[in-house]
């Protein structure tokens, strides 16, 4: 696993190389253009940097190699070493059967909770009723938030999340200290020709 200090100069490498790819693409970009550009190179340098084989990660990737235009950056970026799709392991193989065979539960599962919501809590527990419809809706936000979070079992789903999250603050982090550092050089150019 990646120390911080690693990450966050694996992703500042990574990213200002995207940003060096998408700029000499195209020259002419109105605000919209540069804003999603800058995103998406964050996005997969934050992924790249991670060099790891995290469902959040793969998600990101996977939905930037979509649109044609996005693959010489994502070539660029991930390096030959993470272009090879990686193998299964069993250990991967008896997850992704378990959230299958999961899923069919929960198919089946769900016309008893259709019946339950209409027939109304049960009147012995209301609170763990309530508390097991809290947790659900929660879920399903933060499914929605994590990229590939829609395929993940609810344990996956936190250990992926709480990833993601350490990751994201680092990419904050260093785009704070970019923009920091931009502010200063910008208020010493106004003092020198003032």
């Amino acid at each position: 696993m990646h120390t911080c200090t690693k990450l966050k100069s694996e992703f500042i490498k990574k990213w200002m190389k995207g940003l060096q790819i998408c700029c000499s693409s195209k020259t002419n970009m109105d605000f919209l253009e540069r804003k999603k550009k800058i995103k998406l190179c964050a996005d997969i340098a934050l992924a790249s940097a991670k060099n790891s084989t995290t469902s959040w990660c793969i998600a990101l990737i996977s939905e930037a190699k979509k649109h044609d235009e996005n693959k010489t950056l994502v070539d660029n970026l991930l390096g030959p070493e993470l272009r090879i799709k990686p193998q299964k392991t069993n250990h991967q193989m008896s997850a992704s059967h378990k959230r299958a065979r999961s899923k069919k539960i929960l198919k089946k599962s769900h016309h008893v909770c259709q019946r339950m919501k209409k027939m109304g809590p049960p009147k012995s527990n209301i609170a763990t009723y309530i508390t097991k419809i809290l947790v659900k809706e929660r879920t399903q936000v933060l499914k929605r938030l994590v990229p590939g979070g829609e395929s993940m079992d609810e344990i996956s789903l936190i250990k992926e999340a709480l990833d993601y999250i350490l990751s994201l603050k680092v990419q904050v982090d260093v785009m704070r200290t970019l923009a920091n550092a931009t502010e200063v050089l910008n208020q010493s150019d106004s003092t020198i020709f003032d």
